[in-house]
């Protein structure tokens, strides 16, 4: 009987796909704007927007920087490209850095859409195909703008969700297949297809972030979401700890749920590290944001960790080996991640808590998420009395005696991927002083480099936290509860000022922790910015090192500005599936403020963001494939992106040439001609070296041709104050963004006069600008 009733419902739910796809096909689609065309709308193939990305690599020509000039994918190699030279495939090395792009790109996107997939099914089987999707009730009717905008589906449950990953897993598979040997012979073509892996990254994303906002009862669009703690600091010692680390919230889920039912939810701390712990605390207001990846080894060596449960994405691969020397147990929970840890997800729970309590077994690897989350809490309570904050860190009489082994060989510092001056601290360390070693506590990124290269066996990164002591426990902060999608509203009321040039731009802060000089930069450039009146959104890693600081008054940047998507406002969307609601904003722009349709309609949108919509992203610490994949979805939209110092090992940049005067001609959209409009923006992917430099290039990355001559001129008015502050110098190419005299700040005006008058300036139009000829409306004659 029940065999029967499973199969009547598995029927339904079949029958309700069929029903809602046969709706897709007969073009039953609205949205709150306008009724979609009949017919179906065909899903965007790997060359379907391939003119439009030729448009924007001939505008923005791509500058490589192979990390290496040889090529070893294949048994023909390894084949050396240098002066010219080709491969045995005849590959040059143009194409081959533009493949490993691509490659990286395809990573990126298929470690989202491959997490995305996971919590779909997870979802579906705990509440059903038909579970409804809802991420900002009354407040959102753009629910899912890119699925929509590259699918052409509008979907309504988590069933609806199936087909929109089954595109973005082909397409993964078909430009996997494209960096074969023997495939692509154009580096430009490989720009274009890591350019749509980068597309249907965001559209994987979006689908990942809508799937456990709806059913994990995460903020929905809250402007407003609570504070949550942010810090090893914050961190109540006193009771057992589980450490979640990784990016797919699920087997964390299960963690609280269980700690809910059995009632210890108080008397342990279930605490998060890198994108885990943003939507631990979106589900769970009690969770604790630990920190970003770069926190990983100083958490587990200082023995704050109980228990360690791994997940998937951004884990450090030795997580298992620093845990057993503390005595902390780990548990696997992904098939992405299973450590060499034995499957022991069908075993008897009580036999799996007493091998990890006793120490019998260093790990385990469990795949059903709710078994995770009863191991883990009755394995934390037993644990933690026993081992008894057992830390891999020395005392500070070890300190001493271990820096004087240092034989200051400086191997450490060549290793070190920001070349800090670790040999002086040690050298200061060896008698007694050191101060240098706690500096370096601030700026490390915890990559153990240093380590691996010393050949006295120095635990260099066990000493810096050592000495790092104080400044670590003292990390109490706060970071707001990811948001999730902007509101339809604040669109609205955000859209004119935005692409007018009032708002003087949005600068979305994401990525990793790679950072150059730690964290204190992101937190800096989104106040400065902030301040300013910009549009400040983070996610990820960037939001919790943002939330790390304090002002002169002690509040952090999430109590010392607005929450939503506003001017001054700083928003936190969430995790790093969350960055598809920082893309989906820029449509919903041009969608709900300018009356573009939406359903398929890429290119016009895009053409509209690049023209005309001031947004900047910087991934200040990139490191991961992720972040390449992000940058490349935002690429395609005509979103400049800007990188720190080690974007450099992604091997290429996008980047204008403001000597051409062609390089900068769009089409006037009301007469049809030809009008130069400056390098606005100037580069689609450029490198900064610096945090000035850095926060000078996002003021100049703002400008927009259909800037009106008041935006330009509040635009221009900050690139040159920043400019000033930060780098010392007034800009040598205001000329090159000035049309007419209205564009020229009131206060500069005999500094800006002289300057033309020099560059032999000449008055140009302002125009309605498109690269898209289909774009251009004459008026009858």
């Amino acid at each position: 009987m029940t065999k029967n009733v499973h199969v009547k419902i598995d029927e339904m739910k079949t029958n309700a796909g069929l029903i809602k796809n046969l709706e897709l096909s007969i073009g039953k689609v609205v949205n709150d704007n306008y009724t979609e065309p009949m017919g179906p709308t065909p899903m965007p193939s790997v060359t379907a927007l391939r003119d439009w990305d030729m448009k924007l690599l001939t505008k923005y020509k791509a500058f490589y920087m192979p990390d290496c000039d040889s090529c070893c994918l294949c048994t023909f190699g390894k084949c050396d490209l240098t002066a010219g030279k080709r491969g045995a495939c005849g590959i040059d090395i143009e194409a081959q850095s533009s493949r490993i792009v691509m490659i990286a790109c395809a990573i990126g996107a298929a470690c989202h859409s491959a997490h995305s997939r996971h919590l779909v099914h997870h979802l579906i089987e705990k509440y059903g195909r038909r579970f409804p999707l809802d991420i900002g009730g009354l407040n959102i009717k753009v629910e899912a703008p890119i699925t929509r905008l590259v699918t052409g589906i509008k979907p309504e449950t988590l069933g609806d969700l199936d087909e929109v990953l089954a595109y973005v897993e082909e397409q993964i598979t078909q430009i996997l297949a494209v960096a074969h040997t023997g495939q692509e012979a154009s580096a430009l073509d490989f720009e274009s297809k890591a350019m749509h892996v980068g597309m249907c990254d965001h559209v994987g994303m979006e689908v990942g972030d809508i799937a456990q906002i709806s059913a994990l009862g995460y903020p929905k669009a809250d402007p407003e979401a609570p504070l949550v703690k942010l810090g090893i600091g914050s961190v109540e010692r006193s009771k057992p700890v589980i450490m979640c680390i990784g990016h797919n919230v699920v087997p964390s889920v299960g963690i609280i749920d269980y700690a809910k039912e059995t009632k210890v939810d108080d008397k342990i701390e279930v605490v998060g590290l890198c994108c885990t712990s943003h939507d631990m605390t979106r589900y769970y207001n009690r969770a604790r944001i630990v920190g970003p990846i770069s926190w990983e080894l100083r958490f587990i060596r200082a023995g704050l960790a109980d228990v360690v449960v791994l997940d998937e994405q951004c884990i450090r691969t030795d997580v298992a080996e620093e845990a057993a020397k503390v005595n902390t147990p780990v548990i696997a929970a992904s098939e992405k991640n299973c450590v060499g840890f034995k499957n022991r997800t069908n075993d008897d729970t009580n036999t799996i808590v007493e091998d990890l309590v006793s120490g019998k077994v260093k790990g385990v690897l469990i795949l059903d998420p709710e078994k995770v989350g009863e191991v883990a809490v009755r394995v934390v309570q037993k644990v933690a009395p026993a081992r008894k904050r057992m830390s891999a860190l020395p005392t500070p009489e070890e300190l001493v005696e271990i820096a004087k082994t240092c034989r200051q060989c400086k191997q450490c510092q060549r290793n070190c991927p920001q070349d800090f001056a670790i040999p002086p601290a040690l050298k200061a360390a060896a008698t007694g002083d050191i101060s240098l070693l706690t500096d370096l506590y601030e700026v490390c990124i915890g990559c153990g480099r240093c380590e691996s290269a010393c050949p006295q066996k120095i635990k260099i990164h066990s000493l810096i936290v050592k000495a790092g002591e104080k400044t670590m426990y003292a990390e109490d902060n706060l970071c707001r509860v990811g948001r999730g999608a902007i509101q339809d509203t604040e669109i609205r009321n955000v859209g004119s000022p935005i692409v007018l040039g009032e708002i003087p731009g949005i600068v979305a802060l994401v990525g990793c922790s790679n950072y150059p000089k730690g964290g204190k930069d992101v937190y800096d450039i989104a106040r400065e910015f902030a301040s300013r009146r910009y549009i400040v959104v983070l996610s990820g890693c960037s939001a919790m090192s943002a939330g790390s600081y304090r002002n002169e008054d002690g509040k952090t940047i999430w109590e010392e500005f607005p929450g939503g998507f506003e001017a001054g406002g700083v928003c936190n969307v969430g995790s790093c599936v969350s960055n598809s609601h920082i893309a989906g904003a820029a449509i919903k722009v041009a969608n709900i403020f300018a009356k573009r349709s939406l359903r398929g309609n890429y290119e016009e949108i895009a053409d509209y963001i690049h023209n005309r919509l001031g947004a900047v992203g910087l991934a200040w610490g990139a490191y991961s494939q992720k972040a390449a994949a992000i940058a490349a979805g935002f690429w395609r939209l005509g979103v400049p992106v800007v990188v720190g110092p080690h974007g450099s090992k992604y091997r290429r940049t996008l980047m204008g040439r403001k000597e051409d005067p062609k390089n900068w001609e769009v089409i006037d959209a009301r007469t049809g001609e030809t009008v130069n409009v400056g390098p606005t923006p100037e580069h689609l992917f450029a490198i900064t070296e610096t945090k000035e430099e850095c926060i000078v290039e996002i003021a100049k990355l703002c400008m927009r041709p259909n800037d009106t001559w008041k935006g330009r001129s509040i635009k221009l008015s900050h690139y040159v104050d920043l400019s000033k502050r930060y780098l010392g110098v007034m800009p040598d190419d205001l000329h090159l963004f000035v049309r007419t005299m209205a564009d020229v700040p009131s206060t500069l005006k005999d500094e800006f006069t002289k300057i033309l008058a020099e560059k032999n300036w000449k008055e140009t139009i302002i125009p309605d600008p498109t690269m898209l000829p289909r774009m251009v409306r004459k008026m009858k004659e």
